[in-house]
């Protein structure tokens, strides 16, 4: 398989008074959400981003296009918070692609200084590779997967399709969506030199108990890895589990214990860790109106359901969140969703807010300018920058429909 197809306590009258007084000027004044298309992009300098963006420690921002640029195997990319882009690497450059190409996956920027990533194909085996890139963008592959054994068997992996994640030891983690020793995909370590070591082999248990086709990691905590699988589980409708450093896997959740998958079912993308120690993380289906959910899970593996999509009228509210979360200064936890609101001319995505407790804000609805030019279908992980302000990309929408750069003020 390919691709898988977020009180006021008691009132002590008197000198709180005034305390109180200034609350309520202070609330009143925040300024309202502010929505800025800042890029548009045009095929030669990227073409449909699917992956969200990383600010790096120089304060521009960095992310990938799946298609376009030179050769239209997807770029690399910074853009500063200004609207200024320009690709620094354009994938399948090489021939046969041994550079790797259509990249999906966000960037991380090491400790190294240099940012690490991974492209879902080409490579030498054209099954996908992990690549680093310099911010100035000289380009190094650091592993081709299909090295371990010929297709269809690639022991080592195929397709790996998200982020990896710089762990304290140093090494970088990541998953393939594909391959492996069951054909379930695979956790995998790799040194920043390139040493690559499988740690888990998915679909190890029968009937896929474990979970198929794993998303992207965190490192929480307590050190070990979480993640989610897209499939399997006792109930085929993905999981959520945890790895130690050395690959010992340990099922969390199974989705979709009940009828109709209130729970959620089939989640795409990886888990954020909250302040509380919590993990929050959304599924692309199940929920109350089969449209998908928002969850948190604690490492312990007691999940609650905190808000079913499409919960309002005309799903006003988004449908399918493909991505992940991210927690922001103010305590709240932001994201997209790829589909909704249900409009004549269809449902392209959203940008919302959910409160740790469950209560969904939405803030922009995509497709509310002529011909989208605020874009379509919110595929990554949004970003918040030093300056506070929202940052992330749409697949689709824009000049010619290949994809933007957007901001959103959230206020302070």
């Amino acid at each position: 398989m390919k691709r898988f197809v977020n009180r006021l306590g008691k009132i002590n009258w008197g000198k709180s008074a005034c305390v109180l007084v200034l609350w309520a000027v202070t609330a009143i004044s925040l300024p309202a959400q502010t929505f800025t298309t800042l890029f548009r992009f045009s095929v030669k300098d990227g073409a449909n981003p699917e992956a969200g963006l990383v600010q790096a420690t120089n304060g521009d921002l960095y992310g990938t296009t799946f298609g376009g640029g030179a050769t239209g195997g997807g770029t690399v990319f910074k853009i500063g918070t200004s609207g200024v882009l320009a690709t620094l690497y354009s994938f399948c450059s090489q021939g046969g692609c041994a550079d790797g190409g259509n990249p999906e996956a966000v960037l991380v920027q090491a400790a190294d200084g240099d940012f690490y990533g991974t492209t879902l194909d080409g490579g030498t085996h054209i099954f996908g590779t992990v690549f680093k890139i310099t911010p100035s963008g000289t380009l190094t592959t650091l592993y081709s997967f299909c090295s371990l054994g010929g297709y269809p068997n690639c022991r080592d992996g195929q397709y790996p399709h998200t982020a990896l994640v710089e762990a304290a030891n140093r090494d970088l983690y990541g998953t393939t969506s594909g391959g492996g020793a069951n054909g379930g995909g695979t956790v995998f370590k790799i040194t920043p030199s390139g040493t690559l070591t499988t740690l888990y082999h998915f679909c190890e248990q029968g009937g896929c108990a474990d979970g198929k086709y794993p998303a992207g990691l965190v490192q929480a905590i307590d050190g070990d890895l979480y993640g989610t699988t897209f499939g399997g589980g006792a109930n085929s409708e993905g999981t959520i589990f945890k790895i130690t450093a050395s690959g010992t896997l340990t099922t969390l959740y199974s989705f979709c214990p009940q009828s109709g998958c209130t729970d959620g079912g089939r989640p795409s993308a990886g888990l954020v860790q909250a302040t509380n120690g919590d993990l929050y993380g959304t599924t692309e289906g199940g929920g109350a109106n089969s449209s998908g959910t928002v969850f948190k899970i604690t490492p312990g593996g007691t999940l609650t359901t905190l808000y079913s999509f499409c919960s309002q009228s005309g799903c006003t509210d988004g449908q399918h969140p493909e991505a992940g979360l991210v927690q922001a200064a103010n305590g709240d936890f932001y994201g997209t969703a790829s589909g909704g609101p249900l409009t004549p001319n269809g449902n392209y995505g959203t940008v919302f807010r959910v409160t740790p407790s469950g209560t969904l804000t939405t803030l922009h609805s995509f497709c509310s300018q002529s011909d989208c030019a605020d874009g379509t279908y919110p595929k990554g992980r949004l970003l918040q920058a030093t300056n506070g302000d929202l940052y992330g990309t749409t697949y689709g929408g824009g000049e010619g429909n290949y994809g933007t750069v957007f901001s959103l003020s959230v206020g302070p």
